[in-house]
């Protein structure tokens, strides 16, 4: 956390991805960060998974139709880093500006997983953070993959530590309250549009607000939300039955909002099924007056009667011991820590220290 208290304007983007064209939506993501650049935006802030859309079919289809759906997905969906990371480094770099990006990330090592993960560009067009979300939600779990604590972190910026979770990590006080304890500012976040009238009665819209305002007001810290639109490209992909066509047409619930430590929303919301870019100025010495009553991660917080645990050892499908190279000799040296990592064993105790391969070192 920096010494003086700095003041930016955050812009939430309330937008449609071109649903399940990720060359498209690339195209558009790039276009509307550039408006939001120069609109004075310093932090902008984009929907879950917008590249290139939010799996709908899951929660409309029988899981043993929708196998079209995730390959037409998986092929759409990018890789980190690859040509789209670099395009929207270089959006970033060009408007100056803190850029988050959701989107479905691909792996090398398989094909039947997918990533729900937020990037963070900074305005020098570097990848500051790539988190993956650490558990999907509900049907989401027919889709991606869980993430790992190697990303819950927050990013130290000249304009304040920027946090980010996905959605209904949003739901859990343990996620928030691990970034809040390592001192967020801003916190950035970012959901999808559902179809209204459920028949369960759950309204994500609402959702979203009482989420938002409540971090802001626990953690007395600025909340960018930002949320999805189904528009007619995801009606005219998914909706090919009478019941479909009527939850994919009918009323959307979602909210995009920007939320002053305290949590007083400070714009005013559109509607859902409307895109369309919210501002507010934001200033951090808003946080001093609520954090001096309650700030839940300092003076009010008794870590000796309750402390949490985050453990942040990435998650890898596999550990390779031994030397790099075919046919090279082994270590022959104490491997330093090597039996116990990830929880898994690693099977021999004098050798070369594991290497832990995963898709992407995490920046």
């Amino acid at each position: 956390m920096g010494e003086g208290f700095a003041s930016f304007r955050a812009a939430a983007v309330q937008a449609a991805p071109v649903f399940l064209d990720r060359e498209a939506t690339l195209e558009k993501t790039l276009a509307l960060a550039a408006e939001a650049g120069r609109g004075g935006a310093e932090i902008v802030v984009f929907p879950e998974v917008h590249l290139p859309g939010y799996p709908y079919w899951n929660r409309l289809e029988n899981v043993f139709r929708t196998t079209g759906y995730y390959e037409e997905l998986l092929q759409n969906a990018i890789r980190v880093p690859g040509p789209e990371t670099e395009r929207l480094q270089l959006a970033a770099r060009r408007s100056g500006i803190y850029l988050l990006v959701g989107v479905n990330e691909r792996v090398r090592e398989t094909v039947g997983t997918l990533y729900n993960t937020n990037l963070l560009f900074g305005p020098s067009g570097e990848l500051l953070l790539r988190h993956r979300k650490l558990m999907p939600t509900y049907a989401e779990k027919l889709t991606w993959g869980f993430g790992d604590g190697s990303s819950l972190r927050v990013v130290e910026t000249p304009l304040g530590a920027l946090g980010t979770l996905i959605c209904g990590e949003n739901a859990n006080p343990l996620y928030r309250y691990a970034l809040l304890a390592q001192g967020e500012q801003v916190h950035l976040t970012n959901y999808p549009a559902l179809p209204g009238g459920d028949p369960g009665g759950y309204d994500i819209g609402e959702e979203i607000r009482l989420r938002s305002a409540n971090h802001s007001f626990e953690g007395k810290v600025f909340t960018v939300a930002a949320s999805a639109v189904i528009d007619e490209s995801v009606r005219a992909r998914l909706a090919d039955t009478e019941e479909k066509r009527a939850a994919l047409g009918g009323p959307q619930s979602a909210f995009s909002g920007i939320f002053a430590p305290g949590g007083r929303l400070i714009t005013e919301p559109l509607p859902p099924g409307e895109e369309g870019i919210l501002y507010a100025d934001c200033d951090l010495r808003a946080q001093v007056g609520p954090k001096l009553r309650h700030d839940v991660v300092g003076q009010y917080h008794r870590p000796d009667v309750v402390t949490l645990l985050l453990d942040r050892a990435p998650r890898a499908p596999l550990i390779e011991v031994g030397d790099d190279e075919p046919g090279g000799e082994e270590a022959d040296g104490d491997d330093g820590g090597a039996a116990a990592t990830n929880g898994r064993s690693a099977g021999a105790s004098r050798r070369a220290a594991p290497r832990r391969r995963a898709a992407e070192e995490t920046p």
